[in-house]
């Protein structure tokens, strides 16, 4: 690995601010009036929505992914010269992963070798931490501990920009009313998604309140649409709750919009019959929370893969985990991978207070350019371009995402995913009706041992009909899913069998669950 004196030695002097057309790379006036172009594309044309669309949708796909590369390389080259972390960062040659942006090599952040090394203030340009026009980001803690971000009110407004357009773009013009369910305080998601959404239709903040949900339902009337926004689970037990109440909540015309975590098909299967469409988005509140959203294709691609093992194979690989896809903005954001297969953020714009470069948050992945899946799949005989009704997809390049790296449990060389719990467990709906939570563990026996073991947080009675049904799906389901879990039941079936318990509400390693914004799905 290069050292971080060489590294820095290395990174461009580009002039550090890109104001007006003069800004340029040394020697090159027409790249550097492109680079201003893209920074402030979306802020020129703002409401000229279906303008910006022309021009994504007829760039090429490699000549974006090009672009973007340049973009982070600038970007990298900008926080080399204004922001003292980076710089000490470069400087001390923390030992991380490297990765290329651009034609330069780079070592890879994430918060143990930068954001826990620096203090705020040094890891903002020229650092120095501005009194006003600053908002204070807290991420969720489900890694364990939570952090505090800080972003400008212009960076800002380009994230709503983002969501807004996604949301017009999936959901329609409207006219709806947005009922905002994130959890709402000091979490980026919440009240940003508020703002952001304000430039698409009326919008209501309840928070994860069902019964507030409800009675706005009630106020408003079903002669319109309604976009309820949340994380997954919150939506799934708004039907659930609806069906225990007798709330008609089937004489709405509902959509969903969610994030925060992972979705399966299984649950979108669930969702789908009062919640029409659904998609999610992707982000993270170490970099930004509009990163990428799922699209009408991504979602028909996502649902193929699940159904075809070979399209699932040609698009991510052998992993058999079938991961979330997403299209990104590679203007805004550029997307590289790890040589272990996680994914790495780069900021693109000059105009953000603490710049994250090739930064890790430790999620599994990949990306793949529009052009090399339309390649791809057309080797199986799948047309991407007939897989949606729109008559042109938006050709940004997909990413896709299985998860946060250590959130596994392994026994006898099988990991063992949320996802594979959570997919067997939707493949079942009469059990997944009365589950309000799961999560995976450890679990130690006598002897010393360990063997897998799934909880589920249940609403109903805990009897030994009920007991007995989610150990004979979820086992079975699991077993479908996972080849390494297979082998391990037939080399070590006392080790690897899952134990299964069920708790009431709030009880066991769910009573922690109350005072969370995300349901927690691995307990160490």
């Amino acid at each position: 690995m290069k050292t971080a004196n060489t590294l820095h030695k290395q990174l461009p002097r580009h002039i550090d601010r890109a104001p007006a057309l003069t800004t340029r790379f040394p020697g090159r006036p027409a790249l550097a009036a492109s680079m201003w172009l893209g920074d402030h594309a979306l802020r020129l044309i703002g409401p000229r929505y279906n303008a910006f669309m022309w021009v994504v949708t007829h760039a090429r796909p490699a000549t974006l992914y090009w672009f973007s590369q340049l973009r982070a390389e600038r970007a990298a080259s900008h926080a080399g010269r204004r922001v003292p972390a980076y710089q000490a960062f470069l400087r001390d040659g923390v030992a991380t992963e490297t990765v290329e942006l651009g034609s330069r090599t780079v070592p890879t952040t994430d918060k143990a070798s930068y954001v826990q090394r620096y203090p705020v203030a040094a890891r903002c340009r020229d650092g120095v931490l501005p009194t006003s026009g600053v908002t204070i980001d807290e991420s969720s803690g489900s890694s364990g501990t939570p952090f505090n971000w800080v972003r400008l009110e212009r960076e800002r407004r380009v994230t709503h920009l983002f969501i807004a357009h996604f949301a017009r773009y999936c959901f329609g013009a409207g006219p709806f009313i947005t009922i905002n369910a994130f959890s709402m305080g000091a979490w980026a998601t919440g009240v940003n998604m508020a703002v952001a959404l304000e430039r698409n239709s009326v919008v209501k903040s309840t928070g994860p309140d069902v019964d507030k949900i409800f009675r706005t339902l009630e106020l408003f009337g079903t002669s319109q649409p309604y976009l309820i926004c949340g994380y997954p689970p919150f939506l799934k037990h708004l039907i659930d709750h609806a069906q225990t109440t007798g709330f008609p909540l089937g004489d709405y015309r509902l959509m969903g919009l969610v994030g925060g975590e992972g979705m399966s098909e299984g649950l979108r299967d669930y969702l789908t019959p009062t919640f029409q469409p659904v998609y999610s988005g992707y982000g993270a509140t170490d970099i930004e929370i509009g990163l990428a959203g799922e699209t009408p294709l991504s979602v028909a691609i996502r649902r193929l893969a699940r159904d075809d093992e070979d399209v699932r194979r040609a698009l991510f690989g052998d992993d058999p985990r079938l991961p979330m896809l997403f299209q990104y903005n590679p203007l805004q954001h550029h997307i590289s991978v790890s040589d272990a297969g996680e994914l790495i953020f780069t900021i693109n714009r000059l105009d953000v207070l603490a710049p994250r470069i090739a930064y890790n948050i430790h999620d599994e992945g990949g990306i793949l350019r529009y052009d090399e899946a339309l390649e791809r799949l057309g080797a199986l005989g799948v047309d991407l371009n007939g897989l949606t009704d729109a008559t042109r997809p938006v050709r940004f390049p997909f990413v896709w995402v299985h998860g946060r790296k250590d959130s596994t449990v392994s026994v006898m060389g099988a990991n063992l995913y949320p996802e594979d719990v959570e997919q067997a467990l939707y493949a079942a709906p009469d059990l997944a009706a009365l589950t309000h939570s799961f999560c995976l563990s450890l679990s130690e026996r006598a002897d010393g041992g360990v063997r897998p073991c799934f909880a589920f947080e249940v609403t109903a009675e805990i009897t030994p009909a009920i007991q007995a049904a989610f150990e004979e799906h979820i086992i079975a389901g699991v077993h479908a899913l996972n080849a390494d879990f297979r082998e391990a039941l037939i080399e070590h079936p006392a080790s690897a069998t899952p134990l299964i318990q069920l708790y009431p509400l709030g009880t066991g390693p769910f009573a922690a669950d109350a005072g969370r914004i995300k349901q927690t799905r691995l307990v160490r």
